[in-house]
């Protein structure tokens, strides 16, 4: 499994996360059982949000933890908050209330990383600094990130901040490229040509943040996956050729596309198949050569100038 360094202690862990959105509705024997194949599988970090299930899917989680004394440490382990009922909240009050309701429903004493869950526009960078000041100082939270933010908000933040920010959750697949788009259209009077997120993919390389790619196997908002959709084709005839090549999955094709972007990047993949999740997982063992990376970006719909 191929492994990312995130955040100033650069710590590693694996380049394929677990995104444990889905796992609310599920039995702590069947999610103890899809975390012990992602271990087995190299996968060892593991993505949550407060709102998942509406905190169901940490609980769950938590009672893995719990019932399995020694396998804390051996995870890099995510949450993120901001999101509320019909409104954003980056408050200091409310980040500190989230994280000590995350660290409860998970039954741990600290996160590896904290992320903010999309841009909150009354955002007081002063007060997130004190939050995380306080975070960090505790020891509830190591590292600090974001989630859907532009380069300019993230300047703003990072300048009341005492820290670097670690990570950039951001929509990114095959089939949703704008971060890509824009850089091959420059200065082009074109639809693919408009800037719509400032650079966002070049800033965090430049600043030595990790890119954790959320729906990364989906096209549009949560319209569904592509993967043997017919409106790819030809998307999918070429990861599955490449696929047959390689002794995978298109799936796993899909996810080490992600990963063969230069930099730190990571692809959160939320199955709660343990099947499904050995097959995701060679993902982190296939680097693409050039003309294959470029033969599956054109064969997504889009075109170089």
């Amino acid at each position: 499994m191929k492994e990312t360094a995130i955040g100033t202690g650069k710590r590693k862990t694996s380049a394929v996360v677990l995104g444990c959105m889905r796992i609310g509705d599920m039995s702590a024997t069947e999610v103890e059982a899809l975390v012990e194949t992602a271990m087995e599988e190299g996968i060892t970090a593991f993505d949550h949000a407060d709102i998942y299930g509406g905190g169901k899917s940490e609980e769950i989680f938590g009672q893995v933890l719990a019932a399995k004394p020694g396998l804390r440490e051996r995870i890099f382990l995510q949450s993120k908050c901001g999101i509320r009922d019909g409104f954003f909240d980056f408050s200091r009050e409310y980040i500190l209330e989230s994280v000590d309701g995350i660290l409860r429903r998970l039954w741990t004493d600290h996160l590896d990383m904290l992320l903010l869950h999309r841009p909150d526009a009354l955002m007081e960078p002063e007060e997130v600094a004190e939050a995380f000041d306080h975070l960090k100082t505790s020891g509830k939270v190591a590292e600090f990130g974001v989630s859907n933010m532009n380069p300019m908000q993230m300047e703003l933040l990072e300048k009341y901040l005492g820290m670097p920010l670690a990570a950039n959750q951001l929509q990114f697949s095959a089939a949703h490229t704008p971060m890509l788009d824009a850089g091959f259209h420059v200065n082009m009077a074109s639809e693919p040509g408009i800037m719509r997120d400032g650079s966002v993919l070049e800033y965090c390389r430049l600043k030595g943040m990790t890119v954790q790619a959320w729906s990364s196997l989906q096209y549009g908002y949560f319209e569904g996956t592509f993967l043997g959709n017919e409106a790819f084709g030809e998307l999918n005839r070429c990861l599955e050729r490449i696929a047959a090549g390689r002794g995978v999955t298109s799936a796993a094709v899909a996810i080490a596309w992600i990963l063969r972007y230069p930099g730190s990047m990571q692809a959160v993949v939320g199955t709660t198949k343990p099947e499904r999740l050995r097959q995701l997982a060679k993902a982190g063992d296939v680097r693409l050569g050039r003309e294959e990376w470029y033969e599956i970006y054109q064969a997504a719909g889009n075109c170089l100038p």
